[in-house]
């Protein structure tokens, strides 16, 4: 496709009256990529799309012909939310390489939606930008108009451009989705089936470089405790240092209204791993997700150390986050498809406070409290080069580092990833060589540790497979800035596919899948997984989703981690199971749809069985107002795991029985394209009650311990209700009113009584308050320099 340039201004209004519209070139003749892909879009569906270009920006406008404009979605979200609507779209690729596309969505209702494709990693909406756009509906269709400036995309500083390109466009009634250059689903990578965008030429590009200063306040009342408030300010600043590069830096965050962490009572031998929902630290992060080494909840994370305490010693204000300080990533690729990344932190010294309790010979009692640092000053480093070649290929090199002040503890992990794949798209090979080195406080040897990967695959076509591998070293430790489960393993696994390319009599997709995974302990040989999952997944011709699946361990495995013994000695033997699950997903076109998942695992012991169930309906009364309930139980029958270490040393575990609820509500109204209200609460009960004690022993095996009596039942309430109000008043500028409240309780002694433990949950004696209003506002210093200059007065 060719593009023009334009001198007029161009006023984005859905209606496309300017005469360089009448004189642009016409992208039209759309494929089908779903369901029936490679099908000619249909006269009663017309899609006619144009394109020109000044120095700001580029304009995309489209005409949407539909023989039946009522029956256009239109349900109305927040930004980056799909949901029930009819959409169109462009990727830009700058730099034509078949491998990142820069995708803009507007919905039939005005809502935006933008983010980064790459092959890696798909669709990442949270990226976000500044950019203009209006729809229309007419008696024939709708039409779209879009000003998309040079800020947001990446391209080299050449003077005739030539970028990848394509349109997309979904109607929603019939899921139906078409793109301009086909999308040919017998292909993985999308990017490289893009069609060619010609004409820009020598554009002279703005100055990127927007301020987007923030004021936020808080107010948090809790029953029994002082009413406190807080007030912050921040400024986040974005920078394009050239064309294809930007700095993004937070100076003083708040991330005080992120969403709430869905907490869960973890009896695992590892922690739970969090979403990261920091804006920061997901916006844009596609480079730096390279080789897997970056958990950025690490950053402002829980601190890393925990105090030794005296008899006659007691914590008292132990934090659960560290403050960051300031944050920045630069990051961009050069026109040779050099990726360079930069993500630098610095954390705040962090303290507790410890008390002494003196008895003195009077009767008396002294108090001495004493600080002692669990988080000291930190530096967190990310480095990532990234060479993209032939289109569809890269080589990787990606360096973290955690430098701590003082005599704590450092880590530094360095990784090389490839990802390469044929001319066609057919085969692929990817792996990576990731390599560890901590250094610990001078009383400790340093460690190092190494984790490499290799897997082949056949990547296109109605049968696909992969084959591949997986050494982790003893001593390998990624976890200072990112996140291990476990190391000293090494495995084997493959997997075999199947699925229909287009629609049959019974289904419009059809897959199949067929998993087979081993692992095995490096140091003994031991067997510590070994796995078989079959599994389908259809989508009926009425657009409902259907899934189903079995997975077994047909032989005794061995547990390394469960027992928690240092080195990770022991072990414990783990039976064989069966699981079967299925899952049920009514097409969301309709007001009222519903989600719905039960599942069975039984496990080769005596009365070992565990189940569960998901439903979840959901009603859309109207465009604007939509209703989401979720409902999941789980019961876990006589299952068997670790609680403590008695006074001899020896590892105890239980027979138990462990039962779970979470019910969680999520609504919206849309007052417009630019105004929500939001809800979501959540209530979480899960407890365990502990039946008989048992003893390891150094085979494997769990013999039955009378003497051990300590009560390690468990009860966790947790409680989060969010209700929150934002309005886009301009352009990146957001008002942000947030009502929260929480809880926490766990307990030893507690009533299995759901209706006794949600009273105690919601109890006003036991909730948090939080009531906080944020102010964002976007600066963009092209606007500033307009304003600065003066008018010409004749």
């Amino acid at each position: 496709m060719h593009t023009n340039i334009t001198t007029e201004k161009i006023a984005i209004d859905g209606k496309l009256s300017e005469n360089s519209w009448e004189k642009a070139e016409i992208a039209t003749n759309f494929f089908m990529i779903f369901p029936d892909n490679g099908k000619e879009i249909s006269q009663d569906l017309k899609t006619d799309v144009k394109i020109i270009y000044d120095q700001e920006a580029v304009y995309v406008g489209a005409i949407l012909y539909e023989k039946d404009p009522s029956g256009i979605k239109r349900e109305i979200t927040k930004r980056d939310d799909f949901a029930t609507a009819d959409h169109f779209g462009v990727f830009f690729n700058g730099y034509n390489d078949g491998q990142q596309e820069f995708r803009f969505f507007v919905s039939a209702a005005g809502v935006q939606q933008d983010g980064i494709y790459t092959t890696a990693n798909g669709e990442d909406f949270s990226w976000d930008s500044i950019w203009q756009s209006k729809v229309t509906i007419t008696d024939y269709g709708w039409v779209v108009e879009m000003k998309i400036p040079y800020a947001a995309l990446r391209f080299p500083k050449t003077n005739k451009q030539t970028w990848g390109l394509n349109f997309y466009r979904e109607v929603r009634k019939t899921r139906q989705q078409y793109t301009w250059s086909l999308l040919d689903n017998k292909i993985s990578n999308e990017s490289t089936q893009a069609g060619i965008l010609e004409g820009i030429e020598n554009i002279e590009t703005p100055t990127r470089l927007f301020f987007i200063p923030y004021t936020s306040s808080y107010l948090f009342v809790k029953k029994g405790e002082k009413s406190t408030g807080e007030f912050k300010g921040g400024l986040d600043i974005k920078y394009g240092i050239n064309d294809a590069f930007t700095l993004d830096a937070i100076l003083i965050p708040d991330f005080g209204q992120t969403k709430f962490d869905n907490v869960e009572l973890n009896l695992s031998a590892f922690e739970q791993q969090f979403s990261e929902n920091r804006p920061f630290f997901t916006e844009g992060t596609d480079l730096f997700n390279k080789g897997g080494l970056l958990y950025s909840r690490r950053i402002g994370g829980a601190p890393t150390y925990y105090p030794e305490l005296a008899s006659d010693e007691e914590l008292l204000n132990y934090p659960n986050t560290t403050n960051l300080l300031n944050a920045l990533k630069v990051s961009g690729r050069t026109k040779n498809g050099l990726g360079i990344g930069i993500l630098n932190a610095v954390t705040e010294k962090t303290e507790a406070t410890i008390r002494k309790t003196i008895d003195n010979p009077d009767g008396s009692q002294t108090i001495q409290d004493r600080d002692v640092v669990v988080e000291p000053l930190s530096n967190y480093n990310v480095l990532v080069l990234d060479q993209r070649f032939n289109q569809n290929s890269s080589v990787s090199l990606i360096n973290t580092n955690v430098t701590r002040n003082g005599e704590f503890r450092d880590a530094n992990v360095s990784a090389l990833v490839w990802d390469l794949n044929t001319k066609e798209n057919t085969f692929n090979l990817n792996g990576n060589f990731k390599y560890s080195y901590v250094n610990e406080i001078p009383s400790l040897d340093d460690r190092k540790g190494f984790d490499t990967s290799l897997d082949f695959g056949k990547t296109k076509g109605k049968y696909r497979f992969n084959v591949g591998a997986q050494y982790v070293s003893n001593e390998y430790d990624n976890n200072d800035l990112g996140i291990i489960f476990q190391n000293h393993y090494h495995a084997l696994f493959s997997n075999l596919s199947y699925r229909i390319l287009n629609p049959n009599m019974n289904f419009n997709t059809f897959q199949t899948y067929l998993n087979l995974y081993s692992e095995f302990d490096n140091r003994t040989g031991m067997i510590q997984a070994a796995s078989f999952n079959l599994n389908f997944d259809t989508t009926s011709k009425k657009n409902h989703y259907t899934g189903f699946g079995a997975s077994t361990s047909p032989i005794v495995t061995n547990d390394f981690y469960e027992p928690r013994s240092s080195g990770e000695t022991k072990f414990v033997k783990i039976p064989e199971y069966l699981n079967f699950y299925y899952f049920f997903s009514s097409n969301y076109n309709n007001k009222f749809a519903l989600d719905l998942n039960p599942s069975f695992n039984f496990i080769n012991e005596r009365e070992r069985v565990s189940y569960g169930f998901y439903i979840s309906p959901r009603y859309r009364f109207s465009d604007k107002l939509l209703l989401i309930y979720k409902f999941n139980f789980y019961r876990q029958n006589n299952n068997t795991g670790w609680v403590a270490f008695d006074d001899a040393d020896n590892t105890i575990f239980a027979r138990r029985n462990r039962i779970t609820y979470t019910n969680t509500i999520v609504g919206k109204y849309s007052i417009n394209n630019v105004m929500t209200i939001n809800l979501q609460a959540r209530y979480y009960w899960s407890y365990v009650v502990n039946k008989r004690f048992l003893t390891l022993q150094d085979d494997g095996s769990l013999v039955d311990n009378f003497s051990y009596s300590t009560n390690k039942n468990q009860n966790l309430n947790i409680w989060n209700f969010d209700l929150s109000y934002s309005w886009w008043f301009a352009p990146g500028s957001q008002v942000s009113l947030l009502y929260r409240n929480n809880s926490s309780l766990f307990s030893r002694e507690f009533e299995h009584s759901i209706s006794k433990n949600f009273n105690e949950a919601i109890s006003p004696d036991n909730l948090s308050h939080v009531l906080s209003l944020s102010v964002r506002y976007y600066i963009d210093y092209n606007s500033l320099k307009k304003k600065k200059q003066p008018s010409n007065l004749n």
